[in-house]
This record gives structure tokens, sequence and C-alpha cells, in this order.
């Protein structure tokens, strides 16, 4: 008799995600790892991959780390090759790391702040799906999904560095989401919300982050958009609070 069929839902795929030394893409990339995916976490700080590849390979997943910045562009770019050569295909990405960039009044944010953020939260993920896109296209059930924010959709005081960027990213993601409708790939934005991240702390001091939903929460949501079944195309999907029952 042939033994009973993997239960877990990413078992065989490959699965890159960027921001993952902490909050949603920590989170993210463990789920991920738990449902089976080997996973590529990408992220400035050697230190947090590492702790994140410990708790991978504690629940038995697999991962590879590659410490980048992101505004190295033509890192991106060979860390594509890499892939082919390893794996030759990628079934999973998620573009999740950003800057806030700091709240200020437009006229005062000084240029290099403004560009780095930029460089950061639109430009890099045009070069991950640059470099990525014929990985993608490799699988059977490509799936991308890029993390935005309410700001993007809110004119708000103090708020235009951050707002602006995300904006510019929901319009790049579903731009590609468009041009993707005649392949495998399927690629969506999610608004996690407010979530208990190192962020929305810089963005909100004052706030009780214990009221709340943490960055796992939001992360499986994330999953339930990256699964091969997932038909979804160029949404913009807001996360659901938790039940506190």
């Amino acid at each position: 008799m042939n033994g009973p069929a993997d239960p877990k839902r990413l078992a065989g795929r490959v699965a890159l995600v960027t921001g993952a030394s902490r909050g949603i893409g920590a989170a993210t990339a463990k789920l991920l790892a738990a449902e089976g995916a080997h996973v590529i976490l990408v992220a400035r700080t050697q230190g947090g991959l590492e702790e994140v590849d410990d708790e991978i390979h504690g629940i038995g997943g697999s991962a590879t780390l590659m410490p980048l910045d992101l505004t190295h562009y033509d890192l991106i770019d060979r860390m594509g090759a890499a892939i082919f050569e390893r794996w030759k295909k990628l079934d999973i990405l998620i573009g999740n790391a950003a800057l806030l960039g700091g709240t200020s009044p437009i006229v005062h944010y000084k240029p290099d702040v403004w560009d780095n953020t930029f460089a950061v939260n639109v430009t890099a993920n045009w070069r991950l799906i640059r470099s990525l896109d014929p990985l993608l296209r490799m699988s059977d059930a490509g799936r991308a999904v890029f993390v935005t924010s309410v700001a993007a959709r809110r004119a708000r005081a103090y708020w235009g560095l951050y707002a602006a960027s995300k904006a510019a990213l929901e319009m790049l993601v579903q731009t590609y989401a468009a041009e993707m409708t005649k392949t495998a790939v399927r690629v969506n934005l999610f608004n996690p919300g407010a979530t208990r991240t190192s962020m929305r702390a810089e963005a909100y001091p004052g706030e009780n982050p214990d009221t709340l939903k943490t960055a796992e929460d939001a992360a499986s949501q994330i999953i339930d958009l990256v699964l091969p079944d997932c038909a979804r195309n160029g949404e913009m999907i807001d996360a659901l609070e938790p039940s506190r029952t």
C-alpha cells in the first residue's frame, strides 16, 4: 500500500520572503516552512535570519539564508540566477520588506530619506519582479504577494512619504498582475492592517501592542494566497481581524 499523502499544503515548493528576519516576514517564513516549503530568507540582518532559520529547523523545516540589502540591485539579479541554478523555479514570492521613512511634513523630508524609502518600498520590488518573473513562470502555480498598507489609500498629514511609496507599489503590483492573467502566475497585494510589529511601534510609539493582532495572525492569511489552488489575481486583500473570543 502507498503511504498517506503529505498533509503539508506546500510540500516541494520553493518560497522567497523579503524582510524575513522579523515581524510579518519572519512569521510568514515560519508558516511557509511548516507547510512544507523550502524558504529562502532575505533580509539585511544576518543574526535575525539565523534566529528564524533556527526556529524553522526546530519545526522540521528547511531554509536558505540570503543576507542582502535590497538597494543593492545587482545582487537581486545575481540572486535570481542563483535560484535558477539550484532550483530551476520559484513557486512563491513574498515582497514584505519596507521602510516607514518617518512621519514628517512633506517639505521637511530629507532627500536621502525620501530616496532610500522609495528604493526599498518600490524600486527593490520592481527589481525583484524583474529578476524573479522567469522563475515564477517556471512554476506550475507561481504565486506572489506584496505587503501594502491602507496608508496608500488615505491621505493623512505627515504620512506622505510612506503613503506615496505604498501607492506606487500598489500600481506596480496591479500592473504586473494584469500582465500575468494568461499565465499560471497569480499576484496580489495584502494589507495586514494594525499589527504588532516594530514598524507599527515606530509609527505609533504610545500604542499598546497587546491591543493589536500578532504577526502570526497576519501571516496565516498570507499563506492562503500562495496555495496552488488560489485563483485570486490583482486584488488588494485586507486582513481580517482575528476572533478574540
